[in-house]
């Protein structure tokens, strides 16, 4: 992912394998990192069992915020495709007890129909 893609707020597609090591503290028993995506210093991950957003707080990102959201807490999710001059492409996702959908931004290196497959496979279970 290149500096000016973090800047933007879009997102890039990272190594399943070194989140998990990275998360080893916050994941539960037996519990697997499958698909993760990083903007700057912030992370959403996929795991078996739920979505982590990590929000990494501050100018140092010293000081981290892990939100858990068990997949059955999805409401409802969209995924706007890039166009001819928007080449980003957004995923909207909504949690029950809230309004407004938690926004991502992808940029055209990733696939925004891999990350929608994921999150149906998750929340169709």
């Amino acid at each position: 992912m290149g500096l000016l893609d973090g800047v933007l707020g879009n997102a890039s597609k990272i190594d399943a394998s070194k989140v998990q090591q990275e998360f080893e503290q916050i994941l539960a028993p037996n519990e697997k990192v499958e698909h993760a995506y990083q903007l700057i210093r912030d992370y959403f991950v996929f795991t078996d069992k739920r979505l982590v957003l990590v929000d990494k707080q501050g100018i140092t990102g010293n000081k981290t915020e892990y939100h858990s959201i068990p997949y059955k807490s999805i409401t409802h999710f969209s995924i706007e495709t890039g166009g001819t001059f928007d080449l980003d492409a957004e995923l909207n996702i909504w949690i029950s007890g809230t309004a407004a959908p938690f926004k991502k931004q992808f940029n055209k290196k990733l696939s925004i129909y891999e990350v929608q497959s994921v999150l149906a496979a998750y929340v169709l279970r």
